[in-house]
């Protein structure tokens, strides 16, 4: 290899690792910011659904409750119950079938009529839980006696006595249409993604394929958790092998979870498809960049070329002339070493820069003003209500001036501890300044964001940050749209509440009240 060779060979390198680094980090960064964003979709929507179905939930059993009420007086008369139970059904649409049973579980009653159940005892765990308890009850979905795979939700009916007469029940046919349809089958996305509801135990009881209706879900991680009450955000695989990016969340009033998702790849396929465009309009540049390196390699490899001549003559007239004249392409060479150097010094700055973006205040470990900035605005994108705390250490200066500069430095750790223990899931700890932290809530008004800020102020008053005696906050409170309108004027009354703690005495909690 000439030197020609080598000078182009690293300047290419030179060139085109920083590029290739620099693309690669971009694909990362916006390949994460689409799989937060999906998963945080799923999650919303996840939610909102499970809400619709609680709700439903909630109102049919008010309608079966209602119904039975007033079958009381109605138990001997089977034309009226037959009335009853077709009135229901077909009145709140909220169930399939409508039974209606004595205390033994004989059918009195049913609509449709198809069914073919009246006089027939029923033998179903259900029926059997519900005579026995006396309760209401939301069964876990099971096969009935007319080969239906049902839920049913059961009301008692009880003389005014208490006496218990029977009971009336509301069927959902888990594989026919039903409310559940209604609810959930229109999804926001038409790309392949797709939700389904299981029950506590992770038996699917709502699902776009029916075949898959009854079948019990193992190895999920968003089952496992929504069936134990959690809500949250994961990656998994479903039952096809896809990986898919899922948002999920309970049912509080019947345990069930309902579990959003979309296909990974789908997800990124915008991300490819930019990142291919990006590529190919690229390449002509790196065409001619080739070209025009190639072009300076053999201007430089001259002047090199022309002192190992002179070294080879060195006994002819002028070499010493040419020599001395070469010692300056030296310093040239010297230049380009520092070119290189600037090069990389850029790509570093570019890493810098992405440093930068990082949201995590480095000593404390809470959110920096960047990460508060940004979760603000999603919360008012989302049109969600939030509480903001504004706190700073009183007499933080005797504390650095008195122990140094280090102890102040753990008594701020030990500050960012002690906000992140009384910090919910969806609260958002952050450091703004030296010894000045807010303490972002979502979803709180003022009144319950002061018993937050009451309750970590006396956590740190009592707290032991040995080597130093004691240390105490002052805590200001506001919110968004409680207190204003204006985001901003949020955040400045809040510190302007702080400040009225201090003059106050410092070590209290004030509340901005907007005037009348």
């Amino acid at each position: 290899m000439d030197l020609r060779k080598l000078i182009l060979a690293l300047a290419l390198l030179g060139a085109f690792i920083p590029f290739a680094k620099t693309l690669h980090a971009s694909y990362q960064v916006q390949r994460q910011q689409l799989l937060d964003s999906t998963l945080e979709s799923n999650l919303a929507y996840a939610t909102k659904l499970a809400k619709s179905t609680d709700d439903f939930v909630q109102s049919a059993q008010l309608q079966l409750d209602y119904t039975a009420q007033l079958l009381v007086d109605e138990m001997d008369d089977p034309a009226r119950l037959d009335t009853e139970a077709a009135r229901l059904r077909l009145t709140s649409k909220s169930f399939n079938s409508i039974v209606i049973f004595d205390n033994t579980g004989k059918v009195l009653a049913t609509s449709p009529e198809t069914l073919q159940l009246q006089g027939k005892v029923l033998a179903s765990a259900a029926v059997r839980e519900s005579i026995r308890t006396r309760q209401p009850l939301i069964s876990r979905p099971y096969l009935s006696a007319a080969g239906n795979f049902i839920v049913l939700m059961v009301s008692p009916i009880r003389d005014p006595r208490g006496g218990f007469l029977g009971a009336i029940g509301g069927a959902i046919h888990l594989q026919k249409e039903n409310i559940l349809d209604r609810l959930l089958g229109q999804h926001f996305y038409h790309d392949g993604s797709y939700l389904y509801v299981v029950d506590s135990e992770g038996r699917i009881i709502y699902h776009p394929d029916l075949s898959r209706i009854g079948k019990v879900v193992a190895g999920n991680q968003a089952v496992d958790d929504v069936t134990r009450g959690g809500s949250g955000t994961a990656s998994i695989v479903n039952s096809k092998g896809k990986v898919m990016l899922a948002g999920y969340a309970p049912v509080a009033a019947t345990g069930w979870g309902v579990i959003a998702q979309r296909p990974r790849d789908v997800t990124l396929a915008p991300l490819t498809s930019l990142m291919r465009t990006v590529f190919v309009k690229t390449l002509p540049l790196a065409l001619v960049t080739v070209l025009l390196l190639w072009w300076c390699a053999r201007i430089i490899a001259h002047p090199l070329r022309m002192l190992a001549y002179g070294a080879r003559n060195m006994d002819q007239p002028g070499t010493s002339q040419r020599i001395r004249s070469v010692r300056s392409w030296y310093f040239e060479s010297r230049e380009l070493k520092k070119a290189m150097l600037l090069g990389i010094g850029l790509f570093q700055k570019s890493i810098s820069k992405l440093r930068e973006d990082v949201n995590t205040d480095p000593l404390t470990g809470l959110g920096n003003r960047r990460h508060l900035q940004a979760r603000v605005q999603e919360l008012q994108e989302r049109a969600t209500p939030f509480a903001v705390v504004s706190l700073d250490i009183d007499h933080f200066k005797r504390v650095n001036d008195t122990w140094g500069h280090d102890v102040g430095d753990l008594v701020l750790k030990q500050l960012a501890m002690h906000m992140q223990d009384i910090s919910r899931v969806d609260d958002a700890p952050c450091r703004v300044g030296g010894e000045e932290f807010v303490l972002l809530l979502p979803g709180a008004s003022v009144a319950s964001a002061a018993q937050v800020a009451e309750r970590l102020r006396l956590q740190i008053e009592r707290a032991n940050m040995a080597p130093v005696d004691r240390v105490t906050v002052s805590l200001g409170v506001s919110a968004w749209p409680e207190s204003s309108q204006d985001i901003a004027t949020v955040f400045k009354t809040a510190d302007e509440m702080l400040y009225v703690a201090k003059r106050g005495g410092r070590n209290r909690v004030e509340i901005y009240t907007p005037p009348a």
